[in-house]
Protein backbone atom coordinates (compact mmCIF):
# COMPACT_ATOMS: atom_id res chain seq x y z
CA UNK A 1 0.00 0.00 0.00
CA UNK A 2 1.48 3.79 -1.16
CA UNK A 3 2.00 5.74 1.77
CA UNK A 4 -1.03 7.83 2.97
CA UNK A 5 0.21 11.15 3.24
CA UNK A 6 1.44 10.94 -0.08
CA UNK A 7 -1.79 9.87 -1.73
CA UNK A 8 -3.36 12.91 -0.03
CA UNK A 9 -0.66 15.29 -1.01
CA UNK A 10 -1.38 13.64 -4.73
CA UNK A 11 -5.25 13.77 -4.66
CA UNK A 12 -5.52 17.33 -3.21
CA UNK A 13 -3.00 18.67 -6.35
CA UNK A 14 -4.57 16.75 -9.00
CA UNK A 15 -7.82 17.79 -7.98
CA UNK A 16 -7.22 21.10 -7.86
CA UNK A 17 -5.72 20.95 -11.78
CA UNK A 18 -9.20 19.63 -12.97
CA UNK A 19 -10.53 21.94 -15.46
CA UNK A 20 -14.02 23.03 -16.36
CA UNK A 21 -14.99 21.25 -18.87
CA UNK A 22 -18.72 23.44 -19.71
CA UNK A 23 -21.53 21.69 -20.22
CA UNK A 24 -22.37 17.85 -20.38
CA UNK A 25 -25.03 15.25 -21.02
CA UNK A 26 -24.90 11.35 -19.77
CA UNK A 27 -24.89 9.44 -22.49
CA UNK A 28 -27.30 6.40 -23.09
CA UNK A 29 -28.01 4.24 -25.34
CA UNK A 30 -31.01 5.23 -26.46
CA UNK A 31 -29.30 8.31 -28.15
CA UNK A 32 -26.76 6.10 -29.52
CA UNK A 33 -27.82 6.80 -33.38
CA UNK A 34 -27.93 10.23 -33.35
CA UNK A 35 -24.80 10.11 -31.70
CA UNK A 36 -23.02 7.96 -34.26
CA UNK A 37 -24.61 9.91 -37.26
CA UNK A 38 -23.02 13.00 -35.99
CA UNK A 39 -19.87 11.54 -34.89
CA UNK A 40 -19.58 9.70 -38.65
CA UNK A 41 -20.07 13.35 -40.39
CA UNK A 42 -17.87 14.83 -37.37
CA UNK A 43 -20.75 17.71 -36.98
CA UNK A 44 -20.82 19.12 -33.40
CA UNK A 45 -23.55 17.66 -30.88
CA UNK A 46 -24.18 20.17 -29.17
CA UNK A 47 -22.50 19.54 -25.79
CA UNK A 48 -18.89 19.74 -24.94
CA UNK A 49 -18.22 16.73 -22.73
CA UNK A 50 -19.97 13.01 -21.77
CA UNK A 51 -20.74 11.27 -18.51
CA UNK A 52 -20.55 7.51 -18.91
CA UNK A 53 -22.20 5.13 -15.86
CA UNK A 54 -18.90 2.84 -15.42
CA UNK A 55 -20.96 -0.16 -14.76
CA UNK A 56 -22.65 -0.15 -18.29
CA UNK A 57 -19.20 -0.40 -19.87
CA UNK A 58 -17.31 -3.04 -17.38
CA UNK A 59 -17.34 -6.03 -19.10
CA UNK A 60 -18.87 -4.66 -22.35
CA UNK A 61 -17.25 -5.23 -25.57
CA UNK A 62 -20.30 -5.28 -27.39
CA UNK A 63 -21.97 -2.38 -29.46
CA UNK A 64 -21.42 0.12 -26.28
CA UNK A 65 -17.98 -0.26 -26.14
CA UNK A 66 -17.63 0.70 -30.02
CA UNK A 67 -19.86 3.89 -29.34
CA UNK A 68 -17.21 4.96 -26.20
CA UNK A 69 -14.00 4.50 -28.60
CA UNK A 70 -15.66 6.58 -31.46
CA UNK A 71 -16.75 8.94 -28.76
CA UNK A 72 -14.05 9.17 -26.87
CA UNK A 73 -11.46 10.48 -29.62
CA UNK A 74 -13.90 13.59 -30.39
CA UNK A 75 -14.89 14.31 -26.55
CA UNK A 76 -13.80 14.65 -22.87
CA UNK A 77 -15.54 12.00 -20.62
CA UNK A 78 -15.95 11.22 -17.39
CA UNK A 79 -16.70 8.15 -15.45
CA UNK A 80 -19.68 7.98 -12.88
CA UNK A 81 -20.45 5.04 -10.88
CA UNK A 82 -23.18 3.46 -8.50
CA UNK A 83 -21.45 0.64 -7.35
CA UNK A 84 -18.50 1.26 -5.64
CA UNK A 85 -20.45 1.07 -2.29
CA UNK A 86 -17.49 3.24 -0.27
CA UNK A 87 -19.79 3.67 3.13
CA UNK A 88 -20.27 -0.03 3.72
CA UNK A 89 -18.93 -2.22 6.41
CA UNK A 90 -18.34 -5.07 3.85
CA UNK A 91 -14.34 -4.99 2.11
CA UNK A 92 -14.06 -2.82 -0.78
CA UNK A 93 -14.60 -5.41 -3.53
CA UNK A 94 -10.95 -5.15 -5.57
CA UNK A 95 -12.21 -7.28 -8.51
CA UNK A 96 -14.44 -4.25 -8.87
CA UNK A 97 -12.31 -1.77 -8.26
CA UNK A 98 -9.72 -3.71 -10.88
CA UNK A 99 -12.53 -3.44 -13.80
CA UNK A 100 -12.81 0.31 -12.86
CA UNK A 101 -9.40 1.02 -12.85
CA UNK A 102 -8.98 -0.86 -16.50
CA UNK A 103 -11.78 0.95 -17.90
CA UNK A 104 -10.33 4.18 -16.34
CA UNK A 105 -6.83 3.16 -18.37
CA UNK A 106 -9.02 2.81 -21.35
CA UNK A 107 -11.27 5.74 -21.64
CA UNK A 108 -8.79 8.28 -19.78
CA UNK A 109 -11.54 10.04 -18.66
CA UNK A 110 -10.89 13.38 -16.99
CA UNK A 111 -12.51 11.94 -13.38
CA UNK A 112 -14.01 9.11 -11.62
CA UNK A 113 -16.81 9.20 -9.39
CA UNK A 114 -19.35 7.79 -7.24
CA UNK A 115 -22.07 8.54 -4.25
CA UNK A 116 -20.67 8.95 -1.16
CA UNK A 117 -23.13 5.99 0.42
CA UNK A 118 -23.62 2.57 0.72
CA UNK A 119 -25.08 0.02 -1.66
CA UNK A 120 -25.37 -3.82 0.01
CA UNK A 121 -23.89 -5.79 2.45
CA UNK A 122 -22.43 -9.26 3.26
CA UNK A 123 -22.06 -9.28 -0.56
CA UNK A 124 -25.79 -8.44 -1.75
CA UNK A 125 -26.49 -4.87 -3.73
CA UNK A 126 -29.35 -3.60 -2.77
CA UNK A 127 -29.27 -1.32 -6.44
CA UNK A 128 -30.19 1.77 -4.70
CA UNK A 129 -27.84 4.58 -3.04
CA UNK A 130 -28.62 4.31 0.54
CA UNK A 131 -27.99 6.92 3.18
CA UNK A 132 -24.91 6.82 5.82
CA UNK A 133 -24.81 7.51 9.43
CA UNK A 134 -23.03 10.86 9.68
CA UNK A 135 -21.07 10.54 12.83
CA UNK A 136 -17.53 10.49 13.32
CA UNK A 137 -16.82 6.69 13.45
CA UNK A 138 -18.52 6.58 9.87
CA UNK A 139 -16.16 9.38 9.12
CA UNK A 140 -12.89 7.63 9.99
CA UNK A 141 -14.31 4.25 8.15
CA UNK A 142 -14.71 6.54 4.71
CA UNK A 143 -11.78 8.41 4.97
CA UNK A 144 -9.96 5.19 5.02
CA UNK A 145 -11.74 3.36 2.76
CA UNK A 146 -11.42 6.48 0.57
CA UNK A 147 -7.37 6.67 1.27
CA UNK A 148 -7.27 3.01 0.05
CA UNK A 149 -9.54 3.40 -3.50
CA UNK A 150 -7.23 6.42 -4.60
CA UNK A 151 -4.24 4.39 -3.88
CA UNK A 152 -5.89 1.85 -5.80
CA UNK A 153 -6.61 3.88 -8.74
CA UNK A 154 -3.63 5.98 -8.27
CA UNK A 155 -5.73 8.94 -8.86
CA UNK A 156 -8.47 11.29 -7.23
CA UNK A 157 -12.11 10.21 -6.46
CA UNK A 158 -14.65 12.16 -6.83
CA UNK A 159 -18.14 11.69 -4.28
CA UNK A 160 -21.09 12.85 -4.80
CA UNK A 161 -24.20 13.83 -2.38
CA UNK A 162 -26.86 11.12 -2.82
CA UNK A 163 -30.90 12.28 -2.57
CA UNK A 164 -32.04 10.92 1.40
CA UNK A 165 -35.61 9.85 2.06
CA UNK A 166 -34.55 9.00 5.91
CA UNK A 167 -31.79 10.13 8.61
CA UNK A 168 -30.63 8.53 11.05
CA UNK A 169 -31.13 9.79 14.71
CA UNK A 170 -27.94 9.84 15.97
CA UNK A 171 -26.20 11.27 13.56
CA UNK A 172 -23.75 13.55 15.16
CA UNK A 173 -22.52 16.19 12.27
CA UNK A 174 -24.33 17.44 8.81
CA UNK A 175 -23.75 16.37 5.77
CA UNK A 176 -21.78 19.33 4.47
CA UNK A 177 -19.46 19.01 7.78
CA UNK A 178 -18.71 15.39 6.80
CA UNK A 179 -17.64 16.29 3.16
CA UNK A 180 -15.85 18.86 4.46
CA UNK A 181 -13.59 16.61 7.15
CA UNK A 182 -13.50 13.94 4.25
CA UNK A 183 -12.21 16.00 1.61
CA UNK A 184 -9.95 18.06 4.00
CA UNK A 185 -8.61 14.49 5.51
CA UNK A 186 -8.37 12.42 1.91
CA UNK A 187 -7.80 15.28 -0.46
CA UNK A 188 -11.05 13.53 -2.61
CA UNK A 189 -13.28 15.79 -4.42
CA UNK A 190 -16.77 16.62 -4.02
CA UNK A 191 -19.92 16.15 -6.62
CA UNK A 192 -22.52 18.54 -6.04
CA UNK A 193 -25.33 17.28 -7.48
CA UNK A 194 -27.89 20.60 -6.75
CA UNK A 195 -30.90 18.30 -7.43
CA UNK A 196 -30.51 16.20 -4.93
CA UNK A 197 -29.95 18.91 -2.01
CA UNK A 198 -33.31 20.26 -3.37
CA UNK A 199 -34.66 16.67 -3.26
CA UNK A 200 -32.60 15.95 0.54
CA UNK A 201 -33.64 19.60 2.00
CA UNK A 202 -37.60 19.21 0.80
CA UNK A 203 -37.65 15.37 2.63
CA UNK A 204 -35.65 16.40 5.33
CA UNK A 205 -36.75 20.17 5.89
CA UNK A 206 -33.62 21.81 5.85
CA UNK A 207 -32.15 24.94 4.42
CA UNK A 208 -30.93 24.04 0.66
CA UNK A 209 -28.99 27.37 0.46
CA UNK A 210 -27.50 27.28 3.71
CA UNK A 211 -26.36 23.66 2.79
CA UNK A 212 -24.39 24.51 -0.28
CA UNK A 213 -22.87 27.80 1.23
CA UNK A 214 -21.36 25.32 4.44
CA UNK A 215 -19.60 23.17 2.05
CA UNK A 216 -16.09 23.06 1.07
CA UNK A 217 -16.78 24.79 -2.77
CA UNK A 218 -12.92 24.53 -3.31
CA UNK A 219 -13.15 20.61 -3.63
CA UNK A 220 -16.49 20.97 -5.55
CA UNK A 221 -15.62 19.59 -9.10
CA UNK A 222 -18.44 19.22 -10.85
CA UNK A 223 -22.52 19.89 -10.88
CA UNK A 224 -25.52 17.49 -11.18
CA UNK A 225 -28.67 19.07 -12.58
CA UNK A 226 -31.86 16.80 -12.87
CA UNK A 227 -35.33 17.00 -12.61
CA UNK A 228 -37.22 15.05 -9.58
CA UNK A 229 -40.94 13.42 -8.98
CA UNK A 230 -43.18 15.53 -6.40
CA UNK A 231 -45.29 12.90 -4.84
CA UNK A 232 -46.83 15.64 -2.36
CA UNK A 233 -45.32 14.71 1.00
CA UNK A 234 -41.81 13.97 -0.28
CA UNK A 235 -39.41 14.06 -3.45
CA UNK A 236 -38.22 11.55 -5.36
CA UNK A 237 -34.83 11.80 -7.19
CA UNK A 238 -36.22 10.66 -10.67
CA UNK A 239 -34.36 12.05 -13.40
CA UNK A 240 -37.78 11.94 -15.77
CA UNK A 241 -38.63 15.75 -15.85
CA UNK A 242 -37.12 18.99 -16.70
CA UNK A 243 -34.76 20.86 -14.05
CA UNK A 244 -37.55 22.82 -11.92
CA UNK A 245 -37.16 26.50 -10.83
CA UNK A 246 -35.32 26.06 -7.08
CA UNK A 247 -33.23 23.52 -8.82
CA UNK A 248 -31.87 26.20 -11.10
CA UNK A 249 -31.91 28.71 -8.22
CA UNK A 250 -29.55 26.48 -6.25
CA UNK A 251 -27.54 25.56 -9.47
CA UNK A 252 -26.88 29.60 -10.01
CA UNK A 253 -25.50 29.49 -6.21
CA UNK A 254 -23.03 26.61 -6.53
CA UNK A 255 -21.77 28.02 -9.17
CA UNK A 256 -21.64 31.32 -8.00
CA UNK A 257 -19.81 30.01 -4.61
CA UNK A 258 -17.06 27.29 -6.85
CA UNK A 259 -16.17 29.55 -9.51
CA UNK A 260 -17.71 28.03 -11.97
CA UNK A 261 -17.06 24.31 -12.79
CA UNK A 262 -17.88 21.39 -14.88
CA UNK A 263 -22.63 21.24 -15.55
CA UNK A 264 -23.75 17.79 -16.46
CA UNK A 265 -27.71 17.12 -17.08
CA UNK A 266 -29.08 13.79 -16.15
CA UNK A 267 -32.04 12.45 -17.45
CA UNK A 268 -32.76 8.55 -16.69
CA UNK A 269 -36.63 7.90 -17.30
CA UNK A 270 -39.13 9.33 -20.21
CA UNK A 271 -35.39 10.09 -21.96
CA UNK A 272 -36.01 12.85 -24.68
CA UNK A 273 -34.70 13.03 -27.71
CA UNK A 274 -31.06 13.92 -27.94
CA UNK A 275 -32.29 17.56 -29.33
CA UNK A 276 -34.74 18.16 -26.83
CA UNK A 277 -31.76 16.79 -23.91
CA UNK A 278 -29.27 19.36 -25.51
CA UNK A 279 -32.20 22.31 -25.55
CA UNK A 280 -32.84 21.42 -21.26
CA UNK A 281 -28.68 21.79 -21.24
CA UNK A 282 -28.41 24.89 -22.81
CA UNK A 283 -30.95 26.72 -19.93
CA UNK A 284 -28.10 26.46 -17.66
CA UNK A 285 -26.22 28.92 -19.94
CA UNK A 286 -29.25 31.43 -19.70
CA UNK A 287 -29.01 30.72 -15.65
CA UNK A 288 -25.60 31.83 -15.61
CA UNK A 289 -26.59 35.02 -17.40
CA UNK A 290 -29.25 35.54 -15.14
CA UNK A 291 -32.39 33.98 -16.61
CA UNK A 292 -34.23 31.56 -14.09
CA UNK A 293 -36.71 29.07 -16.07
CA UNK A 294 -40.06 28.89 -14.66
CA UNK A 295 -40.68 25.22 -14.42
CA UNK A 296 -42.66 23.68 -11.51
CA UNK A 297 -41.43 20.14 -9.86
CA UNK A 298 -43.01 17.47 -12.05
CA UNK A 299 -45.41 15.24 -10.83
CA UNK A 300 -45.78 12.47 -12.79
CA UNK A 301 -44.23 9.05 -11.62
CA UNK A 302 -44.48 6.78 -14.53
CA UNK A 303 -41.43 4.66 -13.92
CA UNK A 304 -38.33 4.05 -11.60
CA UNK A 305 -35.53 5.80 -13.24
CA UNK A 306 -32.05 3.89 -13.64
CA UNK A 307 -29.03 5.03 -15.48
CA UNK A 308 -27.90 1.15 -15.15
CA UNK A 309 -28.51 -0.77 -18.34
CA UNK A 310 -30.41 -4.05 -17.13
CA UNK A 311 -30.98 -5.61 -20.67
CA UNK A 312 -27.55 -5.65 -22.82
CA UNK A 313 -29.92 -5.69 -26.22
CA UNK A 314 -31.05 -2.16 -25.52
CA UNK A 315 -27.24 -1.49 -26.47
CA UNK A 316 -27.70 -2.16 -30.06
CA UNK A 317 -31.19 -0.21 -30.02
Amino acid sequence: MKNPIRTQQFAASATQQLTNLGFGVGLRSQHYPVIMSHLAREVSLGVDWFEIISENYIDNHGYGRHVLAQLKEQYPLVMHGVSMNIGSSDPLNLEYLGKLKALGEYVKPQLISDHLCWTGITGLNSHDLLPMPLTDESLQHVIKRVDQVQSFLERPLILENPSTYLEFQHSTLTESEFFSELVKATGCGMLLDVNNVFVSSFNHGFDAEAFIRQLPHQHIVQLHLAGPSDCGDYLIDTHDHPVPARVWQLYQLAQHLTGGVSTLLEWDANIPSFGELVDELNKAKSVLAGHIPEQETGTTLNAISTPIVNDRAELIK
